[in-house]
């Protein structure tokens, strides 16, 4: 049976292929999966990443105009909401998967939820395919390829780590030894009511 690491590391690839096939942050999404499944979800919050990814890279040209920039930060902001809020979609599928598990007198919580180690592969996988992009530069020089190519072999180890990571995590919800609990991130910022900057322009 695939496990479920592998199952993301998969869609994760999938959606930064089908990313940059285009390579535009505008191009639409476009997800192979049936809406209301998990792998649904994957690709889609892959596929926030890698746009998100691409927004970093234009925003840090040193000549882009500040209107542009400023315009940008704003999608930035927006993408940063959608990816937690999809981060949070996905422990809810764990929440359900997990919710009728009988916790063993001596479970114990994770430090992070499955979700947000997913996310965590979600960037790896993003990390991985541009550092290959830089191993595989024909403009580069030798020294460069090898720098990454080292900074390479680093990454697909901890994504190693991480997936078995994921899924030792995931076996311990199924048999009780952790306790599966979401927390909402709360963040303050883009809420009118508790940002000051915004409640105090009413």
């Amino acid at each position: 049976m695939q496990s479920f690491s592998t199952l993301c590391n998969e869609i994760f690839q999938h959606s930064i292929l089908e990313y940059h096939k285009i390579d535009d942050v505008d191009q639409p999404l476009s997800n192979p999966y049936p809406k209301g499944h998990i792998e649904y979800d994957l690709f889609h919050k892959n596929w926030i990443d890698t746009v998100q990814w691409h927004f970093e890279d234009i925003i840090r040209d040193p000549q882009i105009d500040p209107v542009e920039a400023l315009t940008l930060k704003r999608r930035i902001d927006k993408s940063n909401q959608d990816r937690t809020d999809l981060v949070e979609t996905i422990d809810s599928y764990f929440y359900t998967k997990f919710h009728d598990v009988t916790a063993l007198p001596d479970a114990t919580i994770n430090t992070e939820s499955p979700a947000w180690a997913v996310d965590r592969l979600s960037i790896l996988a993003l990390k991985i395919y541009h550092m290959q992009e830089q191993v595989n530069r024909t403009d580069a020089s030798e020294g460069h390829r090898a720098k990454c190519q080292d900074k390479l072999n680093v990454l697909l180890e901890q994504r190693m780590d991480l997936s078995t990571a994921i899924d030792q995590l995931l076996d311990d919800l199924t048999a009780g030894r952790k306790v599966m609990k979401v927390y909402k991130q709360m963040k303050m910022y883009n809420d009118e009511s508790t940002n000051p900057i915004l409640y105090g322009k009413k």
